[in-house]
């Protein structure tokens, strides 16, 4: 006698009258990497928090996958990721996404169908990886001026910021694909920055409204709105800053814009108070993956000359306050941290598109050199001490 084979009558009637009470919506995001035989292929929710592991796969010799997950209410953003290489994917619906590719050429090459907005949102990865690439030949180049390579890397975002909105965001705003351009990245630094850039407020802005219609209280879209309102905030009063007289004492005579920020205990640190002594000016993110590296030669560093006058004012630009004193707690030099985090409003003072960056101060608090004029570092420190 079989037991607990019949359900009742009215679940019966219920799922008869109503199948998708009894049938959750799925999508499906399938395909074949090649040549990635034994490599654990991760399906990752791009959540606003950050990215979370769905689901993964040993692959085989054939390299085939298949994810099915719950189809969520508003369009939402997933990536399958074999170590560094990843594929971005928008999933709008109950739609079926077929990738395939080759391991490890993955993130720049691989075909996908069943969604347009995932050919869009390919289309704008390598948009921006060329970007990417035109903006490291630039700084390389040894006959370009670091005065010129900024000017020419800042029109090359100007121009792809302008094709992206007239293309992708301004197009079609109800777009995931619209979304996702508003995120991307060179190096660490947003693209369109709605904190410092009026009109990249403006791309935001048109895309919060968008997602305010087709999907209403969706968390992304009020997370866009947030976004855009900080802009426009932020926006009017740079604006104001901008219309008001510079302030002499903070200009020396040698064009070193002096910075004034609480280091790791709290109390407050000038740049010009160590005139006297030669002081790298450092530009630093702990978060970032070979920060251990690079605090191991700035340690070394310091070692070797802080006794004959070296000294080294570090400006973090992590977000995460707790986690940049936690790391600074035991290094032994000067460390500040601006509170606007990666968007930090003083790296535009130096004029700095990536990090880590530094210059090198001289005993009179002349600014003499960045990273990009220095061959040897330790030549320049020992030439100034």
């Amino acid at each position: 006698m079989l037991l607990g084979k019949f359900l009742p009558i009215a679940t019966i009637m219920v799922c008869a009258y109503g199948m998708t009470s009894c049938q959750q919506k799925k999508f499906n995001v399938e395909g074949t990497i090649a040549q990635a035989q034994d490599s654990i292929l991760y399906f990752e929710n791009v959540s606003l928090n950050g990215p979370v592991v769905m689901d993964s796969v040993k692959l085989d010799q054939e390299g085939a996958f298949h994810f099915e997950e719950k189809a969520t209410e508003a369009p939402e953003f997933y990536r399958l990721r074999i170590a560094d290489q990843i594929i971005n994917i928008s999933i709008d619906s109950t739609e079926t996404v077929t990738v395939k590719a080759t391991y490890p050429t993955m993130a720049a090459q691989y075909e996908i169908s069943g969604s347009e907005n995932c050919k869009k949102i390919q289309e704008l990865t390598l948009l921006q990886m060329q970007l990417q690439q035109h903006a490291i030949a630039i700084q390389r180049d040894v006959n370009i001026g670091v005065d010129e390579a900024n000017d020419s890397i800042l029109k090359l975002i100007d121009q792809y910021k302008e094709n992206v909105k007239r293309n992708y965001i301004f197009k079609e705003p109800n777009k995931s694909y619209a979304y996702f351009a508003l995120f991307q990245t060179l190096g660490n630094w947003l693209i369109f920055n709605p904190r410092m850039d009026k009109d990249d407020v403006k791309a935001f802005a048109a895309v919060a409204t968008s997602w305010d219609t087709y999907y209403p209280n969706a968390e992304r879209g009020q997370n866009l709105h947030n976004i855009a309102l900080e802009g426009m905030k932020n926006s009017r009063i740079i604006e104001a800053k901008n219309n008001q007289s510079i302030d002499a004492n903070k200009v020396s005579s040698s064009g070193l814009i002096d910075l004034q920020m609480k280091d790791n205990k709290g109390v407050t640190r000038r740049l010009s108070d160590l005139k006297g002594q030669v002081v790298m000016l450092d530009f630093h993110i702990f978060a970032m993956d070979d920060s251990p590296k690079r605090i191991l030669m700035l340690r070394e560093l310091y070692n070797k000359y802080h006794a004959q006058g070296f000294e080294i004012y570090q400006v973090s630009l992590d977000d995460n306050e707790h986690f940049w004193k936690q790391q600074t707690a035991a290094l032994p030099w000067c460390n500040v941290r601006d509170d606007d985090g990666s968007q930090a409003s003083k790296m535009a003072l130096y004029n700095i598109q990536t990090v880590p960056a530094f210059f090198l101060i001289d005993r009179d608090n002349n600014l003499v050199k960045r990273a990009e004029n220095i061959k040897d570092l330790e030549a320049e420190i020992q030439a100034l001490l």
